[in-house]
């Protein structure tokens, strides 16, 4: 598996980008040993002039360090709301498959009641009734996106519940709960590691968007805060919004060329071919 995933160039060099961004968001308080909501200079300082690469924005804040500082508020809304939308749909997609009949048709509709409403406006409801928060954040983010996980690993469940090493372990009077955590879902684990790590671009960008419209965490700097307050004088001081838009586009292209690499790795197909 791993030699099919280096053989990805384009997974390669995402993992290393993603690999040198948590360095610089772990790293931070050291590259930048002071607030990101502090003024260091000038406003509007450009690039390049009195030692701030990135410049500074409309208050005097340095950008880099706002990008810096912002990485690990997004990587982490990412993660943590990623693992929470696959723990829920995980279980509500084993339980659906695996049980089926009316049970599955119930855990269905309710998922589809989820899939009818835009995922970004029941994120923007959500964290609104919750005031906004990195704890809410993270709850509107795992709400809207659990049901694509519920329902892979539901299709997956029904095609292995029939399977004979699974109706070998009934005949042997294991409980359900082991039969679906120990013969079902390893089976699964594959793809839900690729649908997950897609999972992880799609709630930065989510986070970004939500921090854009003045809904995301005030005591937290984020990349999306950092756009919506460089937008309107972007033709004056257009660096405010330029690299913090650059940081999350090479940030989900990465996590989605890591993603293709582990859909290539995990394939037997694919890797039977290229081995």
């Amino acid at each position: 598996m791993a030699r099919a995933f280096l053989r990805h160039k384009g997974a390669v060099i995402g993992l290393l980008f993603l690999v040198a961004l948590g360095l610089i968001a772990a790293l931070a308080p050291l590259l930048f040993p002071f607030s990101p909501w502090d003024m260091q200079g000038a406003p509007f300082t450009p690039p390049g002039e009195d030692h701030f690469v990135l410049g500074t924005d409309s208050l005097g804040r340095d950008v880099a360090a706002g990008i810096a500082y912002g990485a690990s508020v997004s990587m982490l809304i990412g993660v943590v709301s990623t693992l929470a939308a696959v723990g829920i749909g995980v279980l509500l997609g084993a339980l659906a498959g695996y049980a089926g009949g009316r049970v599955d048709d119930l855990i269905m509709r309710f998922t589809e009641i989820f899939q009818t409403v835009p995922g970004f406006v029941l994120a923007i409801v959500v964290v609104a009734i919750l005031t906004p928060s990195l704890g809410s954040i993270v709850v509107a983010i795992a709400v809207v996106s659990w049901p694509p996980v519920a329902r892979v690993v539901r299709a997956e469940c029904l095609s292995l519940r029939h399977r004979e090493f699974v109706q070998a372990a009934e005949v042997l009077g294991r409980s359900h709960a082991a039969i679906i955590c120990r013969e079902i879902l390893p089976n699964v684990a594959s793809s839900v590691v690729v649908l997950a790590s897609l999972m992880v671009a799609t709630a930065i960008l989510l986070e970004s968007s939500l921090s854009f419209l003045g809904l995301g965490d005030p005591n937290l700097m984020s990349w999306g805060f950092m756009i919506g307050s460089g937008r309107s004088v972007i033709r004056l001081a257009w660096w405010m919004s330029v690299f913090p838009g650059v940081a999350i586009f090479l940030t989900v292209l990465s996590l989605n060329l890591v993603g293709e690499g582990l859909s290539d790795a995990l394939n037997p197909r694919l890797a039977r071919r290229r081995g």
